[in-house]
């Protein structure tokens, strides 16, 4: 599917399919989901308890088997036909397995596939092709201590010594309290190999095995609140009672996990919630749900959920001294949009996420007057030998989300490059250097 004629099934309505259209097993489940604890604790039952409520399904509700981290979503047809869908939360790197072992229709994972896991599924189809990665959410890691720690905010080269266990005190970085305990999730989580990639593994790092492992979010946020040594990393949703500190990145200014900043995905420890798919799959279940996560109704649902949605929205941002003072202009007289586009690496093609985004972008400008003239925008590139290098590559990526934007009818005001000004991570790793290849859309 080329990008624009996604854009046009997109903004045309969200796909909708009645459940008589859609088989039901007389026997077992019609969908069976795998993988992450972050999106399968409470957010993958919110977007199938939403989906049976839109087609049309009577008395749906929950059922928890013995086994842990495992959920039964029930509703029933307006003739007495019941229809399950089974969530099984182990961690992302379960549902990768179960694709390929066939014990699930649908994976969800709270980390992007491993090219390991994609030569492995080589035979289920492209599980990096647009219909087969969907980005459903957004969240960002928060770093947790317990609410009587006075520490502020802290770096992620800091932040890898601590949970390498080579800072081994709160006095070593200013603080209080002793001796630092450390609280992380299983080898499972997609939440840990988040941590893992965005924090230890760029440094060399691995983790103390002095850290306490849990497969449940909710209990590693409960045990850093109840110790005032504690420390641990968790997703957006199960900060619960904790206190959660701001964090750099090399050059970035320090940032707590706001809901804006994990929008646009500028807070250094933001990560995307996926389902994954295989593009050939037979169960229409799976398909139909991954098109209602995308829908307005399902981001809703995500939001509710505690996680920061895709819905594009429009923020004021406040200037200051630090910004190039262009770019201090844009902000006294435009609001920005809760996106950034991103690129695939090593292209300037955009990369799956933006092409949902882009769409919801044109909704966005359309809905609000907005086509003509009153869009400008900025693109920011990582840091080069050559500065002039760099200012060329960031409005040459500006220029490629111009293309589809006037394509679909928008008349652009302006079109900026800043180079390497404003990283929002550092650029000594490639994660980085792609976080800051990223365009803003400002509106008028």
């Amino acid at each position: 599917m080329t990008l624009r004629v996604l854009c046009v099934f997109l903004l045309s309505g969200w796909l909708s399919v009645s459940a008589a259209a859609l088989p039901i097993p007389e026997n077992g489940p019609a969908l069976r989901i795998q993988g992450s604890n972050t999106i399968g604790a409470d957010l993958g039952p919110a977007l199938v308890e939403g989906l049976l409520q839109e087609q049309g399904l009577l008395k749906i509700h929950r059922e928890t088997p013995d086994t842990a981290n495992e959920q039964r979503i029930i509703g029933q047809t307006a003739q007495g036909q019941r229809v399950i869908i089974e969530v099984a939360a182990h961690g992302s790197s379960t549902g990768f397995t179960a694709l390929k072992n066939a014990s699930a229709d649908l994976a969800a994972s709270s980390r992007e596939i491993k090219d390991s896991e994609l030569l492995a599924l080589r035979a289920l189809g492209d599980l990096k092709s647009p219909a087969a990665e969907q980005v459903i959410a957004i969240d960002g890691l928060a770093i947790i201590l317990n609410p009587a720690n006075p520490l502020e905010q802290l770096n992620t080269e800091q932040l890898a010594r601590i949970f390498a266990g080579e800072v081994k005190t709160w006095e070593e970085l200013g603080s209080r309290g002793g001796a630092i305990h450390l609280y992380a999730r299983d080898d499972q989580s997609g939440t840990y190999d988040t941590f893992k990639e965005l924090v230890l593994s760029r440094r060399g790092k691995s983790l103390s095995s002095a850290a306490k492992r849990f497969e449940s979010s909710e209990q590693l946020s409960d045990a850093v609140s109840a110790d005032p040594q504690g420390i641990g990393f968790i997703g957006l949703p199960y900060v619960r009672q904790a206190k959660a500190v701001a964090i750099a990145d090399g050059a970035s200014q320090a940032m707590l996990p706001l809901n804006s900043l994990i929008a646009t995905e500028d807070y250094p420890l933001s990560r995307r919630l996926f389902f994954y798919l295989p593009p050939d799959t037979r169960n229409p279940w799976a398909q139909v749900l991954a098109t209602f996560a995308q829908s307005p109704q399902g981001q809703a649902i995500v939001a509710a959920s505690g996680f920061v949605s895709q819905t594009v929205q429009a923020m004021s941002v406040a200037p200051n001294a630090l910004m190039p003072e262009g770019y201090q202009s844009l902000s006294r007289h435009a609001q920005r949009l809760t996106v950034n586009f991103r690129f695939a690496e090593g292209s300037a093609s955009l990369d799956n996420k933006a092409r949902q985004d882009l769409a919801r972008v044109l909704d966005y400008i359309k809905r609000n007057g907005k086509t003509e003239r009153a869009v400008t925008l900025v693109g920011f590139g990582d840091l080069k030998d050559d500065p002039a290098r760099a200012d060329l590559l960031s409005k040459l990526r500006a220029m490629a989300v111009r293309r589809e934007l006037v394509r679909n009818g928008v008349v652009m005001r302006e079109v900026r490059g800043f180079g390497a000004l404003m990283p929002v991570a550092t650029n000594s790793a490639d994660e980085g250097r792609i976080k800051n290849r990223r365009v803003e859309v400002w509106v008028y």
